[in-house]
């Protein structure tokens, strides 16, 4: 089936002014409503699956404050959403964080702004894919309660190929378009939040039975009670990770009801969801186990990666714990399915300003969702996995611990292009300072002294698996080597599309193109 090519045209109608003027890609209208969005937006994140992966690492650096250090790391989230908030009710362009700093900075920060958005998703695809299929093994090895099929995850072959198919089904719901995506998620996202619930309330209910639990403290909630900057910093990180993927639902600006303030408005709903589902999630584990480095200890070296693995059936039963473990499938499961969203929507958008190759601009003639850049990002997924698992487990874990710098990077440069954008707005009133230009500059510069600060960590060959190119960590390279590549390929982009490096396509002064029809 033919596909429709989303370029500008003859006729094509450019509007000037900072209200309006995005140019319509033929994305399916109206499509997704504010709950919906804030849906897709907690789905992205993955809650369960981050809690999993970060309490042990996060109790290990911070100790008893993790609560007060995971609303630590909210704050430049939220200050950042205020950004997308507003940027997104003066230009709601799928490209979002590209297309916004376009029109702040101009097409070469823009460029760069939107391959930190690409390569960061990339990333998180594949090691979504690769977590769903570790738990997919661990959940059958419970159910049939054989340690053969548990194994099977250890086993190279079987797991590339499981993995591959998670990515080929997840690739083949996004490409069938956003209401598709929409009810899966409703589903997946019920599970893990009252799975999570059931969690929260037999871990707090059964904590004085066990040895090492603790009562509740306030001092939790004191980020000041961090033992040095160093441990603060390094939680802070861990914090920001996890809150990563609540913009997807501003992704689908262009496919939602009331497209220049609902997605604002479900990403907010979304984020609150989220950080009050890890704050549930940190006080009753910690009252539960503790923060000993032993058995269920939450700081137990051996079990940090994996922490509802060693908790589940000791919270909630043999019964109720392989639901804890399914939680987790569909936690990945799902967040692996939307996060095609804004990789595939930011490819759409650079191919239709000519950012891009064209190729990526094909829109679906029937589903209405960016078909080719849906399977091309599909297809560099299972590439980049397969690639990185064969090569060197060590590698594919270094582009893991890589992932934070290019989401600060984006992040941070779409904050700052708020402001800028909005400058000659910021002295019409208070809330105009206030929400265009005070709260995102303050969350910018703080995810600025977190890129900076993981520069500076990362170069340190310990960090990370421990690996070393010349001496130099293998983080640092692998994240540095990846922003570099994207400044060679907007050079190469220069070359074949010099009207959109000249301004000429996505001006600083007009928000977009419009077609007209």
């Amino acid at each position: 089936m033919t596909q429709v090519e989303a370029r500008p045209q003859a006729g094509d109608t450019v509007m000037s002014g900072s209200e309006g003027g995005v140019r319509k890609k033929g994305l399916g209208d109206n499509s997704v409503g504010l709950m919906g969005g804030a849906v897709i937006g907690v789905s992205t994140v993955a809650p369960v699956y981050c809690l999993t992966a970060t309490l042990g690492p996060t109790v290990s650096e911070v100790g008893l404050q993790m609560p007060a250090i995971f609303l630590a790391g909210f704050l430049p989230m939220l200050l950042v959403a205020f950004a997308y908030r507003e940027l997104n009710r003066a230009v709601p362009d799928c490209g979002t964080s590209f297309t916004w700093s376009v029109k702040a900075f101009g097409p070469r920060v823009g460029w760069m702004c939107g391959w930190g958005l690409l390569v960061a998703t990339i990333v998180v695809l594949s090691n979504l894919a690769g977590v769903a299929t570790s738990y997919f093994y661990l959940l059958l090895g419970e159910v049939t309660g054989s340690e053969w099929v548990a194994g099977l995850d250890g086993n190279k072959a079987a797991h590339i190929a499981t993995t591959l198919a998670f990515i080929a089904v997840a690739t083949a719901i996004s490409y069938r378009g956003i209401t598709a995506t929409k009810w899966v998620q409703y589903a997946l996202v019920g599970l893990q939040l009252t799975v999570l619930a059931i969690f929260a309330f037999m871990a707090i209910t059964k904590a004085d039975e066990v040895a090492g639990s603790l009562d509740f403290s306030w001092s939790w909630m004191n980020p000041f009670g961090v033992d040095s900057l160093a441990a603060f910093t390094a939680g802070l990180s861990l914090s920001i990770f996890i809150y990563w993927g609540w913009d997807a639902c501003l992704s689908i600006n262009e496919e939602s009801t009331g497209s220049a303030r609902t997605p604002g408005r479900a990403a907010m709903l979304a984020m609150v969801v989220i950080v009050s589902s890890y704050l549930m999630i940190a006080i009753a584990s910690q009252m539960y186990a503790g923060i000993g480095d032993k058995g269920t200890g939450l700081g137990n070296p051996d079990t940090a990666d994996n922490v509802f693995a060693v908790l589940a059936e000791p919270v909630m039963g043999s019964g109720l714990g392989v639901l804890l473990f399914l939680a987790v499938v569909a936690s990945a499961a799902a967040s692996l399915q939307t996060t095609f969203i804004p990789v595939a929507r930011t490819a759409l958008a650079m191919s239709t300003y000519q950012a891009m190759p064209a190729s990526f601009a094909k829109v679906h003639p029937r589903f209405k969702t960016p078909g080719r850049a849906t399977v091309i990002a599909g297809v560099a997924t299972g590439v980049f996995y397969a690639v990185m698992s064969l090569v060197s487990e060590n590698v594919l874990i270094d582009t893991i611990y890589a992932l934070g710098l290019m989401i600060c990077f984006y992040y941070a440069i779409t904050a700052f292009a708020c402001v800028w954008f909005f400058r000659r707005e910021l002295r019409r009133s208070v809330r105009d300072l206030t929400v265009k230009g005070i709260l995102p500059g303050l969350g910018g510069v703080m995810l600025t002294a977190v890129f900076g600060q993981t520069l500076y960590d990362i170069w340190d060959p310990a960090y990370g698996s421990g690996s070393s190119v010349f001496g130099v960590g293998s983080v640092f390279v692998i994240g540095v080597g990846l922003l570099l590549l994207g400044v060679v390929i907007m050079l190469v982009m220069q070359r074949r599309s010099p009207a959109f490096f000249r301004g000429e396509v996505l001006t600083k002064e007009t928000p977009a193109l419009v077609v007209e029809d």
